[in-house]
């Protein structure tokens, strides 16, 4: 189990945090714990992100900007090494 995290919300509006002191004064909850239920609650039915790796990021990231249709110059045969004696 990963280790838990903290954050920190800033700019809550004063009615807001006020009402979830009441929300978790009914539930018998501390602020804290009653805005984890809710946060919990809320993104429980939300499927887990996939895990991209860089490549597949950025395809889906410039996907609805259309493809681009490379030219590939055709392969030229590898030299041979160069011979040190």
């Amino acid at each position: 189990m990963p280790p838990h995290t903290s954050i920190t919300i800033r700019n809550l509006e004063p009615s807001t945090k006020q009402r979830l002191r009441l929300r978790a004064a009914r539930h018998g909850h501390s602020m804290e714990a009653e805005a984890r239920a809710i946060l919990q609650h809320s993104l429980a039915h939300e499927p887990a992100a996939e895990p991209l790796n860089l490549a597949e990021a950025i395809r889906r990231r410039m996907a609805p900007l259309g493809g681009v249709e490379l030219v590939l110059p055709a392969r030229e045969p590898a030299r041979d090494p160069p011979d040190f004696e």
